[in-house]
């Protein structure tokens, strides 16, 4: 049976009038779509005149590409759509639609300004708030406190529960993190708080052993029990086992990015908190 031949990459041109985080943010969930298909990604910033949109434009004509592009004045959105299609270079205009749509239901224009930032409002602030808790209550650190929570996760180390803890936070939900360590009592709070907020996170045993190694070679640590299978399995057997006296749902982590776990998470804690509350 023949092998099947190296796929040509594809260019993703990302160009934008300002840094092209947001473009570059939808271009990686894009790529997630194409496991098998190589991708390049090649970015354009700081868009300022038709000239440098002729000059984006350029560099992918003739290629295997897809011009991506977050452009807020109409004036360059319309030439960078022209330039594409005399170069007949794929395109896609990933703020134009949403901001016609938006601004014809809203009856209000759009402000039109590259870069703009989100206001430091309420939702700003318990961003922040939600950030700073994550970090207090990291690991089963600041003390009593479970009970602020809006999420505590419960798990043996590497299984990305400070990540998790920190982009929950991101997101404005309040996260703390237990570690299950062998041999060691959990702290008595975790088994009075609502149990509706508590969610469990195991991952394989060769996965974890996997990320392990890797941890503490980066480290120069000596390997030992905690990078060995044996002691793996004991420990994922004794967090079932907590996972079992709490009553709480469990994630495995393995194949899934913190992105994922956490709308899953998210998910889990809401309809938990709504059954809850209907019984």
């Amino acid at each position: 049976m023949n092998a099947e031949p190296d796929r040509e990459a594809v260019e993703l041109h990302i160009a934008s009038d300002s840094t092209g985080e947001t473009a570059a943010r939808l271009v990686l969930a894009l790529e997630a779509q194409f496991p098998d298909q190589p991708f390049v990604e090649i970015r354009h910033p700081q868009i300022e005149n038709v000239e440098d949109l002729y000059i984006a434009v350029q560099q992918a004509r003739g290629r295997p590409a897809v011009m991506v592009y977050t452009l807020v004045e109409p004036g360059l959105r319309d030439a960078m759509r022209q330039l594409c299609r005399r170069a007949r270079v794929h395109y896609c205009d990933l703020l134009g639609h949403p901001i016609d749509s938006i601004s014809r239901v809203a009856g209000v224009a759009a402000r039109m300004q590259p870069g703009a930032r989100a206001p430091l409002d309420a939702q700003y602030f318990k961003r922040i708030e939600a950030i700073e808790f994550a970090v207090k209550y990291d690991d089963g650190a600041g003390g009593r406190g479970l009970d602020e929570a809006d999420v505590v996760l419960v798990g043996v180390s590497r299984t990305s529960k400070t990540p998790l803890s920190m982009y929950l936070g991101y997101l404005g939900h309040k996260a703390a993190n237990v570690p299950v360590v062998g041999g060691i009592e959990p702290p008595a709070e975790l088994f009075e708080i609502d149990p509706a907020k508590i969610v469990g996170l195991t991952i394989h045993a060769d996965r974890l052993a996997d990320i392990r190694t890797a941890r503490v070679r980066t480290m120069g640590s000596p390997r030992g029990r905690y990078t060995e299978l044996e002691g793996i399995y004991s420990e994922l057997e004794e967090a079932k086992a907590l996972h079992r006296r709490l009553g709480c749902p469990v994630i495995d982590v393995s194949e899934l990015s913190v992105e994922e776990t956490a709308a899953r998470i998210v998910r889990l804690v809401e309809r938990r908190r709504r059954g809850a509350v209907r019984s």
